[in-house]
């Protein structure tokens, strides 16, 4: 982004266009009747089209689309490559009244990569995650993990961006999985693990072994169950602790994603076991009403090995 004035015919300015602000980046277009206040940063190469509304404490970064009937209030903060759709709205103060004037607005964060789709209506003080998809007339109410599709009033999370279903619960040649029977993912070093499963007239019994079914030497344990169905849960990725995922009961999509490439499995019997080695960004979701999910890990717990922050995480995977 430009951080001093840029001479004018760096910069296309539609003749019926208003653009009172020095920090925009070449290549940007600014089209007619649109409105830019003088303390607006533009980044480079942005298009910026009719009856767009940019106020001053308002910053783009490079290669924004702001399409027609948008206005973008202070305490807006758009990072590269993020498309916004026409008649999105924003707003930064929860709370507003006639002539009442806050000190401090809420500041919206939009990370890179992100897509608003047209009519949606983002709450102040939020944060959009990189690559995150929010859908055409969506109401978002609280923040939205990285790459993460939402839809809905309020808007839920339905799928994630860049994310394949390849079913990788049986082998390629169909049929039931005999036990002890890996099947490698798409995503680093994921497998799933078909375990033992026994079913008579007394019930069924499902069963693994550590050391052998489960690679790893367990420390700890916990189970995960109550959760609503509209949650999510995970969103991080450790650096050093393994972790054994079994759905005991009900269903659970896993997400995982190793920095290159991002997979969905779904958890959805109890001699279904999935592992997750570090350095594995996973989230859990759509979990079913009854579920209950059982997790090993190779750790005890320590907050220090979580990495929380997807962008973060991508660092760390390149280092």
């Amino acid at each position: 982004m430009a951080d001093h004035p840029v001479p004018p015919t760096s910069v296309f300015v539609h003749p019926r266009a208003l653009c009172e602000s020095r920090t925009v980046g070449e290549q940007t277009r600014i089209w007619a009747f649109s409105h830019v206040l003088p303390g607006a940063r533009i980044g480079r190469d942005c298009n910026i089209c009719d009856h767009v509304f940019i106020e001053d404490d308002v910053i783009l970064g490079d290669r924004v689309t702001v399409k027609s009937g948008v206005q973008l209030w202070n305490g807006l903060r758009v990072g590269d490559d993020v498309f916004i759709g026409p008649n999105a709205t924003f707003s930064n103060d929860k709370y507003p009244r006639s002539k009442h004037y806050e000190r401090t607005v809420l500041e919206t964060h939009i990370a890179r990569g992100a897509s608003i789709g047209g009519g949606a209506t983002i709450l102040p003080g939020l944060h959009i995650g990189v690559r995150a998809m929010i859908g055409a007339g969506a109401v978002v109410t609280r923040d939205v993990p990285a790459k993460a599709i939402v839809s809905g009033n309020p808007a839920r999370i339905v799928g994630y961006a860049d994310t394949s279903h390849h079913p990788v619960s049986h082998p390629a040649s169909g049929g039931p999985s005999e036990p002890g029977t890996v099947v490698r993912s798409s995503v680093g070093a994921v497998t799933l693990h078909h375990l033992v499963r026994a079913d008579d007239l007394r019930g069924s019994l499902s069963a693994g072994e550590f050391g052998a079914d489960i690679p790893f030497a367990v420390q700890r344990y916990f189970v995960v169950f109550d959760v609503p169905g509209r949650n999510v849960r995970g969103e991080h990725a450790h650096r050093r602790c393994h972790q054994f995922l079994v759905c005991a009961r009900g269903s659970v999509a896993v997400v995982v994603d190793d920095g290159r490439t991002s997979e969905e499995i779904v958890l959805d019997r109890p001699n279904l076991g999935l592992y997750l080695p570090p350095m594995i960004w996973a989230v859990q979701y759509k979990y079913s009403a009854d579920a209950l999910l059982l997790v090993f890990a190779s750790d005890r717990y320590d907050p220090d090995d979580y990495i929380r922050d997807y962008d973060e995480f991508l660092s760390a995977v390149r280092a």
